[in-house]
């Protein structure tokens, strides 16, 4: 286990965040803040906002830009959340605007001004690989097919205002962010602690994961790094198949892992939902993450998913 702290920055810098009060948002605004810098979340309402806060609406298209004024950087962490309820017409919708309506409006913001902030940091996902089998993946794979990979391409996208103006844009590609505090882990440990988990479909599928102190250490960490910019996948270096997956969080847990859910039923039960999140192969590694000189705090699943286990 290493140190993943990135280095001193002066208490003087300013971060905004949108999504700040999301899973990686707490932990990423917590240690900013830990480490110095003042943070100033972007909120959702159109009219004056509380000190510490800038308001922002991207369903309406609008945002206090002058609030952005002069900043040293700005996380766009906000969206949709792609895994709760079912994945109608209209949840798709929602799924798909939230991320590029929001982008572009934050984008479209930091370009107009007359001191920008000299990064932008978006959210991104390995969902912009595809399913791709055993082949594995760094920042330079061609993007693949299916909803979420569509979703990345446009999300990505419209971050291009801000890199038409300068700005260094990085995109953080995150795999599964682990952690007992929320996000897919807290979901599986229920029915893992009884001993009804069991591996998914046929359990060769790989699974790009990341442990939640390091997801938000490797964004404070690409803050830092001018000479890196576009996308930097945020995964830990030792992807696994959900195989190995659920053997590993059950012999942490105790229990035994051995009522497997076959395809067909992860699809009735989930619909396109399961093809994308649970039977999706995606082994991606963090190439440019640790070309930039990034240490790990949790390299293995193992360690990752104790420290997961006793933070739930």
């Amino acid at each position: 286990m290493s140190d993943a702290t990135p280095p001193k920055a002066s208490p003087s810098l300013r971060v905004a965040v949108s999504g700040a009060s999301g899973l990686v948002g707490t932990e990423l605004t917590t240690q900013l803040q830990q480490d110095g810098r003042k943070v100033l979340r972007l909120v959702r309402g159109s009219g004056s906002s509380s000190p510490g806060e800038i308001a922002w609406d991207p369903d309406g298209g609008t945002i206090d830009a002058a609030a952005l004024e002069g900043l040293d950087a700005v996380v766009h962490l906000a969206g949709e959340s792609i895994a709760q309820g079912r994945w109608t017409a209209a949840k798709k919708e929602r799924i798909l605007r939230s991320r590029e309506d929001g982008t572009r409006l934050i984008s479209q913001a930091v370009a107009g001004l007359d001191r920008p902030p000299r990064v932008l940091l978006c959210a991104s996902a390995v969902g912009y690989y595809g399913d791709r089998g055993e082949t594995r993946l760094d920042e330079d794979s061609a993007s693949g097919d299916g909803f979420l990979a569509d979703v990345c391409r446009r999300w990505e996208a419209a971050a291009d205002p801000a890199r038409e103006r300068g700005i260094r844009v990085v995109h953080a590609r995150l795999g599964v962010v682990l952690s007992g505090r929320g996000g897919a882990l807290a979901k599986m440990l229920p029915p893992f602690k009884f001993g009804l988990g069991g591996v998914i479909g046929s359990g060769r599928q790989y699974m790009s994961w990341i442990a939640l102190e390091d997801a938000a250490s490797a964004m404070q960490f690409l803050l830092t790094r001018d000479q890196v910019q576009g996308p930097v996948n945020l995964v830990a270096p030792t992807p696994v198949t959900n195989r190995e997956f659920t053997k590993t969080l059950g012999q942490v847990l105790h229990r035994p892992t051995v009522l497997p859910m076959p395809a067909f039923a992860a699809r009735l039960a989930l619909g396109e939902m399961a093809d994308e999140l649970l039977l999706v192969s995606q082994r991606v590694e963090p190439v440019r993450l640790q070309q930039a000189g990034f240490r790990f705090r949790y390299a293995g699943v193992q360690p990752a998913l104790v420290a997961a286990v006793r933070q739930s």
